[in-house]
């Protein structure tokens, strides 16, 4: 049986955000797979931040995607075709598949997942790459402690929501940075945040203190610029701030912002410290059955942006640049 693949290409790097000129959209046969190999078809992909970063050039924690190749990222779906020992047609996994419908790939490449027990789109957030960056960013980067004040930027996505949860798991108060009043009701009244300030209301250094009486002994931080500024101002002694992001600095012209505020660092003796998820790859295992376990207890939720429609991806993509997406960002191909 043949299948058509459609496929995303990066064709240009771009300057600020993508523009439809960086893309070239494709189709032909997919690969069918050879010896130790499955051919994929592709049901959800996962759209994160990081991926403006994949399509600069220069050194990295990850090479960049080239030009011509399949646009970088993960996804989940169905094996359909399999000549890999332990594979089989109809097994669902996830891999970093690409933007496309089809994907030849390794077994070596892929985990084998269970839709029984939860929803793909939720593979690609809670019980996926998502959730291994805020589980061993907090708890293994931010070291918090029960009784301490957390603090988490972009706290309505999907890294930054897990991170609160997270924190509130661990005895700690957690105030989330986010944009707009329904974000901000939603970390506090769904998700248990103690308290949520808007960066779209104005300056949040005043709200943002009042919020953090005791100050801040952790600050993950998923965007960088001004606000990482905000919160170095309010830090404790032996504070630590988890490097996660800076998606307010991705599609700068212009050199990226570093903290002017840098020397709070020095002054309480605090870290600052990044964070890449490969890093821990040898423990995803031991992470998604700790945070199943919670999500089965009700104490994680997830909450996943579903669009629908492959060709839409170039559009969707800048949802996460403009603050629109709700949740993990996830692009139905179908």
């Amino acid at each position: 049986m043949s299948y058509e693949n459609r496929q995303f290409l990066l064709a240009a790097r771009p300057v600020g955000l993508p523009k439809a000129s960086d893309w070239a959209y494709v189709k032909a046969p997919a690969r069918m797979p050879e010896d130790g190999e499955v051919l994929l078809g592709v049901e959800y992909l996962s759209l994160d931040p990081a991926m403006r970063g994949w399509m600069n050039e220069g050194k990295s924690y990850i090479a960049p995607v080239k030009i011509g190749e399949v646009m970088r990222a993960l996804g989940v779906g169905k094996v359909l075709e399999s000549k890999a020992a332990g594979f089989s047609a109809g097994d669902y996994v996830s891999a970093g598949t690409g933007i496309q419908a089809y994907a030849t790939l390794k077994a070596k490449e892929l985990t084998k997942i269970d839709p029984t027990l939860a929803p793909l789109p939720v593979y690609l957030n809670v019980l996926g790459m998502t959730g291994m960056t805020a589980y061993f960013g907090l708890l293994e980067v931010g070291e918090p402690k029960a009784g301490e004040t957390v603090v988490v930027s972009g706290a309505a996505g999907a890294v930054g929501a897990t991170v609160g949860q997270l924190a509130k798991i661990k005895g700690c108060r957690v105030v989330g940075i986010a944009g707009g009043a329904e974000k901000c009701a939603f970390l506090v009244d769904e998700l248990g945040f103690d308290a949520a300030v808007d960066y779209k209301a104005g300056d949040i250094r005043k709200p943002l203190k009042e919020a953090c009486p005791n100050g801040i002994d952790v600050y993950f931080d998923n965007v960088g610029g001004e606000i990482l500024d905000t919160c170095l101002a309010l830090i404790n002694l032996r504070a630590r701030i988890v490097i996660c992001g800076a998606i307010s600095q991705y599609n700068n012209t212009t050199a990226v912002r570093g903290p002017a505020n840098y020397l709070s660092l020095l002054v309480n003796r605090a870290r600052m410290q990044g964070m890449v998820v490969f890093d821990y790859a040898d423990r995803y295992g031991v992470a998604a059955r700790e945070m199943a376990g919670w999500m089965a207890e009700g104490k994680l939720k997830g909450r996943e942006d579903i669009v629908e429609g492959f060709e839409n991806f170039p559009d969707t993509l800048l949802k996460l640049f403009t603050g629109e997406n709700f949740g993990k960002l996830v692009l139905k191909v179908a």
